[in-house]
């Protein structure tokens, strides 16, 4: 019973780290996502690359997810091989810089994160406090996972099961070592793994030999989770994660066996089991970097691995519509076939309004002619989405099917309204500046870039809750309509501001800047509505704010003159 007890302690506070280290990233991402494009895809030499991927690795608690990212800008053309390979080098020291700080002792610290996360995320209706207050708690609950992970390691470091595991790792540093990998690849996290490694060996309930080898099987195991998880995409982009794979699991295993022929250092072993454990996992990584400036060498043998494949489709997929006309007759299957069509819809109106910016600071007439052509295709959607609509026989479909068929069709038009505010208005704008040849200031310029990051993470945000009708996303999505709105009433108070200084950039900018924050909010407003029908299905939207009558003002007003 014993043992039933400790496996079911250790299994709860493992899932605890998992979810703590998720729910930081969580917050993170929605905080700050949208910007990771920016910063990554701006990535030029290897060591700015490299710096990109230490920092992106803290930031998101996962070297895996870098590694992700970074595939994914690989595979649509944005991020070049040897600046995406380098970023993901970066991101392995930088997960390994990151369990150097979390094994501080850091628990006297628990009590005042949990108040102060617990207070932004319940309390704050602002959603950057709330999503601070989301990462500090995950912070917080880090803590507490590693606390009760060595609360339950203690009590049994004195049976016969726990010595007899450590010493037969310690016998066999290769089963250690896959162990390591496999712990690593399971729980889809180095960080968690490496962390949980280093709490076992500080309590010495596992030698330092075999923690060294579970840590450098753990690193294995991390470069193994990117190629498992970009498998669907294109061979461009899973390039990087392989090449990573052969970089990473090569120096790991060569490692081993460097390491089961020597002895730790005497300095090494001075600092104690726990740190000495770290220092090889971080000097590990950081030796790895010593393969960032021929990270380019490593493109043709894994491109020969890989090969671009070679497809004979004359068009993209996203430009063909997904209505079934065979579906027409079963209300389930059309209702499905509308959500993929509108889902369409939004992917197109994402690609028109990705490239905005850059537009604004380099335009180019041809990608801007592209993108308008990209209109008609939108609306194109929405004229078949209507007639798709009417085709539907309403004598087959449920009150609750009628509903969701106009939800839908409501939320095309409002695609399609978003669409016309990036063709009719931002391109409009874009051209406007360049034919003038006006400059923003470099405030300003951020100013925009941040509101137009945040639209497109609304987008992509609407998209996912176009699949999933999630009521916590929705009510995310909803209140990202207020955070625009405060967003963009804070950059026009910086930019009259920045008038009143008697900035000349600024003045000859003016009508750009405002009108750009003013469309950039409406587009902003049209992709929210999707949250609308959710939240009022889940009762959690009020019909209107407004009072139902007058009369009840005067009777209210009567009673109080009567006392």
């Amino acid at each position: 019973m014993t043992l039933v007890n400790f496996f079911v302690q250790l299994a709860g506070a493992v899932m605890l780290l998992l979810y703590a280290v998720r729910m930081v990233r969580t917050g993170i991402e929605r905080a700050f996502g949208a910007s990771f494009r920016r910063h990554v895809t701006s990535t030029t030499g290897p060591a700015a690359a490299t710096i990109t991927g230490i920092v992106l690795a803290v930031v998101l608690q996962s070297s895996a997810a870098v590694a992700l990212l970074a595939a994914g800008f690989a595979g649509n053309g944005t991020l070049s091989f040897a600046a995406g390979l380098a970023i993901i080098l970066g991101a392995d020291l930088g997960s390994a810089l990151l369990i150097q700080v979390l094994s501080f002792d850091l628990e006297w610290l628990m009590p005042a994160l949990l108040a102060i996360g617990g207070g932004f995320f319940i309390k704050s209706d602002r959603r950057g406090l709330k999503q601070a207050g989301r990462i500090i708690l995950g912070i917080a609950f880090i803590l507490l996972s590693l606390r009760l992970l060595r609360e339950t390691m203690i009590p049994i470091r004195e049976s016969d099961f726990l010595p007899a595991v450590a010493a037969y790792l310690e016998s066999d540093l290769l089963t250690a070592f896959i162990a390591g990998a496999f712990l690593a690849f399971i729980m889809h996290s180095s960080v968690a793994t490496v962390l949980m490694c280093v709490t076992i060996v500080s309590i010495e309930a596992l030698p330092v030999n075999a923690g060294i080898a579970l840590v450098l099987g753990a690193n294995l195991g991390s470069a193994l989770i990117p190629v498992w998880l970009s498998r669907s995409m294109n061979s461009e982009a899973r390039r990087l994660p392989v090449a990573n794979l052969l970089i990473r699991g090569t120096g790991a295993i060569l490692t081993l066996l460097v390491f089961s022929r020597l002895v730790l250092p005497h300095w090494m072993l001075a600092m104690g089991d726990a740190q000495a454990l770290i220092t090889v996992h971080v000097v590990f990584n950081l030796l790895l970097l010593l393969t960032v400036p021929a990270c380019k060498a490593f493109e043709r043998p894994v491109s020969v691995l890989l090969p671009t494949m070679q497809t004979t489709e004359p068009e993209n997929p996203i430009l063909r519509s997904a209505l079934d006309d065979s579906a027409l007759n079963k209300p389930p299957l059309a209702i499905a076939s509308l959500r993929r069509e509108v889902l369409r819809m939004a992917q197109i109106v994402e690609s028109m309004i990705t490239p905005v910016m850059q537009l604004y600071s380099d335009f180019d007439l041809p990608r801007m002619n592209a993108i308008r052509a990209q209109d008609s295709i939108v609306n194109a959607a929405l004229d078949d989405i209507k007639h798709y609509v009417a085709s539907i026989p309403d004598d087959n479909m449920s009150s609750e099917q009628r509903n969701q068929t106009r939800e839908l069709t409501e939320y095309a038009i409002a695609l399609e309204t978003a669409g016309d505010i990036v063709c009719k208005q931002l391109l409009t704008l874009a051209q406007e500046k360049a034919d003038d040849g006006v400059r923003l200031s470099r405030d300003g310029s951020d100013e925009l870039i941040a509101m137009h990051e945040r639209a497109l993470q609304n987008l992509t945000l609407a998209m996912n809750l176009l699949i999933s009708n999630d009521l916590e996303s929705a009510r995310l999505l909803l209140e990202e309509k207020s955070e625009m709105v405060h967003l963009e009433r804070t950059s026009r108070k910086k930019h009259l501001r920045r008038l009143s200084n008697g900035s000349a950039v600024s003045f000859d900018s003016s009508n750009i800047h405002l009108e750009t924050l003013q469309s950039l909010n409406a587009f902003n407003g049209r992709v929210v509505t999707l949250a609308y029908p959710i939240l009022y299905r889940g009762g959690q939207l009020l019909e209107t704010r407004l009072i139902e009558s007058l009369d009840s003002i005067d009777g209210t007003r009567s009673i109080d003159r009567a006392d």
